[in-house]
């Protein structure tokens, strides 16, 4: 069975079609990559998933109906790192962590010495040790970001859902930060991300899902997703898409491309 399993599903947000007849199934375990240019409906899909946004079609979380489980189930079932934003409250980096530990706590009841051990392995893993005194408001963009993911680390679920999650982070952390998901992937964590950098989701998912307009544009292999007729179709960029032995691709940008030309060509 999947760990995760769409069919049909449509989203309509004020009046707006956003997704559109989307179906496709999640091993437990894979990394999968989601791609597609602005507006393509990569936040949508992720928000819809974790039941964060009304929708028509089914989703299934290891067989239960993601609308149907309780919000603490679905908390243990999936953390969501979005992008990291301006925050409004004045949390101590240890206090916002351990809000990741609140799936796994009774009502009412009081952190546990365990609870805290979780939050300071958590902040060790993204390179945040000794800053949990400080105060969320201070940090920057970067260590924001990293503090988003120890709270999704603490969380221990099932699956991790990343929405664009390096887009704040320097050269260093976005390497840090995806060999990190990677050794959760290791661990049994089931990934989907939706990254704009097309290198980096070949570089580290299993598989790719491409979106345009709401659609799925193509799925599969990040090798056999990435060629340079999709790319210029779906991004509107000419490109020279290189295939490194080690699996990994190297993208070329060379020009934009007229892409009501080059479909009104396809077309032919």
């Amino acid at each position: 069975m999947a760990f995760l399993s769409v069919d049909r599903l449509r989203v309509v947000l004020d009046g707006h079609t956003i997704l559109r007849n989307l179906s496709f199934e999640v091993p437990e375990g894979q990394w999968v990559g989601i791609l597609g240019p602005n507006g393509a409906g990569k936040t949508t899909l992720l928000r819809a998933i974790g039941s964060h946004v009304p929708f028509d079609g089914r989703i299934h979380l290891e067989g239960e109906p993601v609308e149907q489980m309780s919000a603490q189930d679905r908390a243990r079932a999936l953390a969501f790192v979005r992008q990291a934003r301006s925050l409004t409250f004045d949390f101590t980096v240890e206090e916002f962590v351990l809000l990741g530990r609140a799936p796994h706590r009774g009502w009412l009841q009081s952190y546990r010495r365990a609870d805290r051990a979780r939050v300071q392995e958590a902040l060790a893993r993204v390179d945040l040790e000794g800053f949990e005194s400080r105060s969320v408001l201070s940090l920057s963009g970067g260590e924001l970001q990293r503090v988003f993911l120890a709270q999704a680390l603490a969380q221990e679920a099932g699956a991790l859902l990343l929405d664009e999650p390096t887009a704040h982070l320097d050269v260093h952390y976005q390497f840090s930060f995806m060999e990190q998901i990677r050794a959760q992937q290791a661990e049994g964590q089931t990934v989907l991300a939706a990254v704009h950098d097309l290198e980096l989701a070949a570089r580290y998912a299993d598989r790719l899902l491409l979106l345009d307009e709401g659609r799925i544009k193509a799925e599969g292999p990040p090798a056999a997703v990435l060629t340079q007729g999709r790319i210029a179709d779906v991004f509107g960029m000419r490109v020279e898409v290189d295939h490194h032995r080690e699996g990994t691709l190297r993208i070329n940008y060379l020009e934009p491309v007229d892409q009501a030309g080059l479909r009104a060509e396809e077309s032919v």
